[in-house]
């Protein structure tokens, strides 16, 4: 993809203007802040035939009835009925092809030239015992069950307003509730999934290793579950920080409260005694994601997030991109890049895992797109995927997360999760995430409390907007205020900045979504 595709035609703002993604391609979208009405003429000569959207594509040539329609050079669809070269293009006038199958996909054919190195750039982070480095120095307290979530979120504000302020150099003190741990199969094959996100996220990298849980004690998720070796690693001097909330010793609500502080107040002496230290942009771990897309999200900020992927790569840091059902209808260009054949395996049975659970619940990746996402110019989820795709830069892939589990390599990694904001969130922050990148066209107030997120818009309208929820503004590229290379160098600092200590918008208004566990098993 070229630094800025827009035609040299459409610069002034002024004018009507289009935007082709590839030369192959037979339908642009409309630019214009508020759309274009019905026998607007373009630079070109192209006229519309009936009013277009901002986002919506619209027809450069005369379609047949069947035809295919070409965005990023990819048929997105076939056309229901003719549509003359003019014409509104969108969800109710295609059929959505076939889902591409998982034999016969290129293996690792793109997938052997790594990029070049990138030097000499740092951010101040927070050492931990394990190597790992964090952005944010927080408490994070760890619950078995939802049961004990009101206690916690009491315990929590209490901690904040009695404890914290003793303690300058910790940022936040976090309960990491959620909606499982009892009333499931906890013994299911598939429950293994929110198991182990439950124990990596205690593990993330922004909660320096000071790992506490409250339990209820009855519940099916034991803390044994989560503690001993190969899983949370047992506290100082051999006993767990486990406060149960049905211990004996607890009379009264007081009481169990009281326990919480006490035990959350030796974790924060340790957090306190924290400082800050020069780390190698290798040591950032990012997790990128779009949630409220349009039209634009392939055309600016996705494509802006890209290159900022590819320099932190070259930097020796590790990304994460995600959705399964918004990179299945590019599987093979994900199977071309990967970096071996085990990584190409890899992707496709997590891609095959996930057509298989979608089909037991009788639906496929249609049932991703949202009313949002279809407002602002995408169809279906084909073309949603190839503009989600482009998070991903354009290195090699070097490895597969499945759900729930920690990144254990550096370099370019794909994340298998869900697309549902919260759920990929919640899953990237169980595989190590130490900073997060949202890109949104329609708008959302997304944030999560453990790591900082970082907020791009795809629209110059939407960044005039909700001006005190963005943090950067990728619309300018479809103006061509600036380029593809401009943003994603500006995202690049943005991310060393907020590693190391600036606040994002989500952080100042304090933004932050609930903790969704991704659970396939049974709930009895």
């Amino acid at each position: 993809m070229s630094s800025n595709p827009i035609s040299a035609q459409s610069r002034d703002a002024a004018a009507p203007l289009y935007i082709r993604m590839h030369e192959a391609d037979n339908v642009a979208i409309v630019a214009n802040d508020d759309g274009l009405p019905a026998g607007t003429v373009f630079p070109c000569g192209l006229t519309l035939v009936e009013t277009v959207p901002q986002g919506h594509k619209v027809a450069l040539v005369d379609l047949e009835e069947g035809a295919p329609v070409l965005r990023y050079n990819v048929v997105i669809g076939y056309t229901l009925k003719p549509l003359p070269r003019g014409s509104w293009v969108n969800e109710r006038v295609l059929r959505m092809p076939t889902a591409p199958g998982l034999d016969k996909l290129p293996i690792g054919t793109r997938g052997a030239q790594s990029l070049p190195p990138l030097e000499g750039y740092t951010f101040e982070g927070y050492r931990n015992a394990d190597g790992s480095v964090g952005t944010r120095n927080i408490l994070g307290i760890t619950t078995t069950v939802q049961c004990v979530q009101g206690v916690v979120e009491f315990a929590v504000a209490r901690i904040k307003a009695e404890l914290l302020p003793r303690y300058p150099n910790v940022d936040d003190v976090v309960g990491l509730e959620h909606g499982y741990g009892c009333g499931v199969a906890i013994d299911a094959p598939d429950a293994a999934i929110p198991i182990r996100t439950i124990r990596n996220i205690a593990l993330n990298p922004n909660f320096g290793g000071e790992v506490m849980i409250v339990s209820l004690g009855c519940e099916k998720l034991q803390p044994q579950r989560l503690i001993g070796a190969g899983t949370i690693p047992i506290q100082r001097e051999g006993e767990p920080d486990v406060v149960c909330l049905q211990d004996e010793a607890h009379v009264g609500f007081e009481s169990m409260i009281d326990s919480i502080m006490q035990t959350a107040d030796r974790h924060l002496q340790r957090l306190n005694a924290r400082r800050r230290v020069t780390c190698p942009a290798s040591d950032l771990v990012v997790g990128v994601q779009c949630g409220g897309s349009d039209a634009f999200s392939g055309v600016t900020a996705n494509p802006a997030v890209g290159f900022a992927t590819d320099l932190l790569v070259r930097a020796g840091a590790t990304v994460m991109f995600s959705e399964v059902t918004e990179v299945r209808d590019g599987i093979d260009q994900l199977t071309a890049r990967a970096a071996t054949p085990e990584v190409a395996q890899a992707l496709i049975e997590q891609m095959d895992w996930y057509d298989r659970y979608l089909a037991r619940g009788q639906v496929d990746r249609s049932a991703n797109t949202t009313p949002g996402n279809k407002k602002g110019g995408l169809s279906n989820i084909v073309e949603k995927a190839m503009g989600s795709i482009v998070k991903s830069g354009t290195g090699p892939i070097h490895g597969v997360v499945p759900p729930g589990e920690k990144a254990d390599r550096k370099g370019l990694l794909y994340a298998a999760t869900p697309a549902g904001d919260f759920v990929c969130g919640t899953l990237q922050l169980a595989a190590g995430i130490n900073l997060h990148v949202f890109t949104t066209g329609r708008g959302t107030p997304y944030g999560l409390a453990q790591v900082p997120v970082i907020k791009v818009a795809t629209r110059n309208d939407l960044a005039r907007r909700w001006h005190d929820l963005m943090d950067i503004n990728a619309g300018r590229i479809a103006t061509g205020e600036a380029t593809i290379e401009d943003v994603g160098w500006e995202l690049f600092h943005t991310m060393l900045a907020v590693a190391s200590g600036k606040k994002t918008w989500a952080e100042h208004w304090k933004i932050q979504n609930a903790l969704v566990l991704f659970n396939p098993a049974p709930v009895t």
